[in-house]
């Protein structure tokens, strides 16, 4: 027989009254928005279902500390928990954050995750070179026999894929993005172009052996630019393409085209004018770029544990900011696409991967890759899927042509051009 949500709030009470009310919103809730059934067991023993039949997922709490972090700081609480160990998530990790989010649990504004949020502004923030880069350092910086054992194997490309109805693989997806954002720029045989947060260099290297331009990558993550560097010698390009170790916003000299794939995010929250000058200063008059990033639809905090355990110092801006500042630096936006749906579904293969290559990845470094890292990375990779997948999310995932200045007859009236095969 099913449970319903009135049944499981009423049947709360069993546990102390200080945790009542924030369990029964939670199990409440959730039982209310899901079809997916769930487990949730509670350290004296109680244990509730929404449904009948096999869980798909069950939330354990270890202890009583944990329900008292759940409800100081709401889903926060819950995910540090799960971190710590006080709690576990049997099952299908992906479904739970599902349900979680159709709920709406992830978007509770809890003060004190919020007072939380704002020192880590204070402590973090990327206003500094130097702390821009620690905090650069210490995402991008574990190490790129890390990243290999997850990331596709074309480019080793940490941004959204491009997926169209034919693309079955990650790597043929992030094959299709590379090309996808050279066309937009209209990409030529001897142009020279920068690649903001080149990341390991992958678009780089397809754009001088698919378009024969000559790339120069922008990377604020040391350990990035040595390992970039090491295999552009070992494929004999050190010649053809370079990369600058150096802040997004100390960009030097001008170029025909621009690529800047997933940097905006870590501009910082007060930052952002500043590095889209950057973007803008970096373009010759006339020039091409593909501004591609994470935002937010509306203006939002941007989500505490995102900032804490991942990216320090990171913030989503608003699609509308982000736009407002191009237009303020002298670049025309050409065309705004929307790719939230190609995010979740490169996600999807990152943490299938991260997961299928655990042992791997902690036998790299087993102090380091703990079982800790493990639960954190795991709830980044598969709520982010979840977060990008969701019906009433607002977190998107925008790709952005400009020009700097005016276009004129030069680029294609329409975008006819992206889909047409290439000579």
């Amino acid at each position: 027989m099913n449970l319903n949500a009135r049944t499981l709030v009423s049947e709360a009470r069993a546990l102390p009254h200080s945790l009542s009310g924030a369990v029964g919103r939670l199990l409440g809730t959730m039982a209310g928005h899901t079809s997916a059934p769930f487990r949730i067991e509670f350290a004296n023993g109680t244990v509730y279902r929404n449904a009948a039949g096999q869980p798909s997922f069950a939330i354990v709490f270890r202890n009583a500390r944990a329900e008292r972090h759940l409800l100081q700081y709401g889903h926060v609480g819950l995910l540090e928990s799960y971190f710590r160990g006080d709690v576990d998530v049997e099952g299908d990790l992906a479904l739970a954050f599902r349900a979680a989010m159709e709920a709406g649990l992830d978007g509770d504004t809890n003060p004190l995750v919020a007072l939380r949020n704002r020192w880590h502004e204070r402590r973090f923030s990327n206003r500094s070179v130097e702390q821009a880069k620690a905090n650069a350092r210490f995402h991008y910086g574990l190490g790129e026999a890390f990243y290999r054992e997850w990331l596709d194997r074309a480019g080793m490309t940490y941004t959204c894929a491009y997926w169209d109805e034919r693309t079955a693989t990650l790597e043929a997806a992030q094959i299709n993005k590379m090309d996808h954002v050279c066309r937009k720029v209209r990409l030529q045989a001897g142009e020279t172009l920068v690649d903001i947060g080149c990341g390991w260099g992958g678009l780089l290297v397809h754009a001088w052996e698919n378009y024969g331009a000559l790339g120069t990558g922008i990377n604020t993550t040391t350990e990035q630019v040595v390992e970039v560097r090491r295999q552009l010698i070992r494929r004999g390009l050190a010649e053809r393409i370079g990369v600058i170790d150096c802040d997004f916003r100390e960009i030097p000299g001008q170029y025909d085209k621009l690529f800047s794939i997933g940097t905006l995010e870590h501009a910082g929250r007060d930052q952002l004018p500043e590095v889209i000058r950057a973007h803008a200063a970096a373009l010759k008059p006339g020039g091409l770029g593909v501004i591609h990033f994470i935002g937010h639809v509306g203006v939002y905090d941007t989500e505490f544990y995102i900032r804490e355990y991942i990216f320090p110092g990171g913030w989503i801006p608003s699609l509308a900011q982000a736009i407002a500042e191009m237009e303020r630096a002298g670049l025309e936006v050409l065309d705004v696409e929307n790719l939230r749906r190609h995010y979740a579904l490169t996600l999807d293969c990152w943490a299938t991967r991260f997961d299928e290559r655990w042992d791997a990845i902690q036998a790299l470094d087993p102090v380091r890759f703990d079982e800790t890292f493990r639960r954190k990375w795991r709830t980044y990779l598969w709520s982010c899927a979840e977060m990008f997948r969701a019906r009433n999310g607002r977190t998107h995932l925008f790709q952005v042509t400009v020009s700097k200045g005016n276009i004129g007859r030069s680029y294609p009236m329409s975008r006819a051009f992206l889909y047409q095969s290439r000579a």
